[in-house]
């Protein structure tokens, strides 16, 4: 049975499951887990949503707001057995409706890896006269 909620302070075993999911998206690598960090993101965040299946993590996004005025959505996945199933849809509602109901209407988020379809079925569009830019330090 799926189940959706927010997490604001993590358990140990919510952080290695959170982190595995950051590292099957090859967002991390296994020398880069860190709990501490995983704890500051989620506490930095506006919200941070999970999708739990028998009580694992299965999937998350977050919001990044600076709680007035804008939110960027970041970091959303669903392991991929789960889908297509909708879950993944279901935990975008979930962090619009809380940003809405905080009072936050502007939402954006970068699109990766083709995946703006999946985003723009849910309202989203093309930023006109907008190029996603990166500072990385080397």
């Amino acid at each position: 049975m799926l189940s959706y909620g927010f997490i604001e302070k993590p358990t140990p075993e919510e952080i290695g499951q959170i982190t595995e999911l950051y590292r099957r998206e090859n967002w991390w690598k296994q020398e880069g887990d860190n709990p501490d960090m995983v704890r500051l993101i989620i506490a930095g965040s506006h919200c941070f949503a999970v999708a739990r299946h028998g009580g694992r993590i299965i999937g998350m996004g977050r919001a990044v707001s600076d709680g007035a005025s804008d939110a960027y959505l970041q970091d959303v996945t669903v392991m991929d057995a789960f889908r297509g199933q909708g879950v993944g849809t279901k935990i975008l509602e979930s962090l619009i409706a809380r940003l809405e109901r905080d009072g936050i209407h502007w939402i954006g988020l970068i699109a990766e890896r083709a995946s703006h379809p999946f985003y723009e079925r849910l309202g989203f569009s093309v930023m006109e006269n907008a190029l996603p830019m990166l500072k990385v330090k080397i």
